[in-house]
């Protein structure tokens, strides 16, 4: 699978993250905005949440149509996943998810399947990657890695999962038979 072409767009608040060795990445994390859209995306991405000045941002994002960004380097740490980010990429697909009802617990299912162009970008992009660093043998999903859960916001009585990304619709048979990378759950 060829790379995509790669659109560097980096969130303003990029030298404000962590740099890391290329040999530090170990894991690629797969998420989904759970947005409407890329431009959405890049707003929540461009919010400052930290006292460091940085946000919470994926390294990379792959719109419907396999339009792929960079908005953090690979040597620098992004805040994508609890207490994976110094050792991992992030890569959000453009979906909607539960998009806008995240934590309601009538709305937990995702219906919106994965477009084939953004998958065989992110084909591309994840051997490209592997190439590129030297570590690199995992992926997970966001869900796999961040299994917290909260009082849903229409019924405080009941749970439901803080993050469900990159969900039931993600091919993930498809995706590791051509990634040469390990799934950890």
């Amino acid at each position: 699978m060829p790379a995509p072409t790669v659109h560097d767009q980096l969130l303003p608040y990029v030298d404000c993250l962590s740099e890391r060795p290329l040999e530090a990445v170990e894991m690629v994390v797969i998420h989904c905005t759970e947005l409407p859209d890329l431009a959405l995306a890049r707003e929540y991405g461009e919010k400052v949440m930290h006292d460091s000045g940085a946000g919470n941002s994926g390294h990379y994002y792959i719109d419907r149509d396999g339009s792929t960004y960079r908005y953090v380097p690979d040597n620098r740490v992004a805040h994508h996943v609890r207490g994976r980010n110094a050792n991992s990429i992030g890569i959000e697909l453009v979906n909607l998810g539960r998009y806008p009802h995240w934590w309601d617990s009538r709305h937990q299912t995702m219906t919106e399947p994965y477009a084939d162009a953004q998958i065989d970008a992110l084909e591309g992009l994840l051997a490209d990657l592997r190439a590129r660093l030297p570590r690199l043998k995992q992926i997970a999903g966001h869900e796999d890695l961040d299994t917290a859960r909260l009082p849903a916001s229409d019924d405080a009585t009941r749970e439901v999962p803080r993050k469900l990304d990159p969900g039931p619709l993600f091919p993930w048979d498809r995706v590791l038979a051509h990634s040469e990378l390990e799934r950890v759950r």
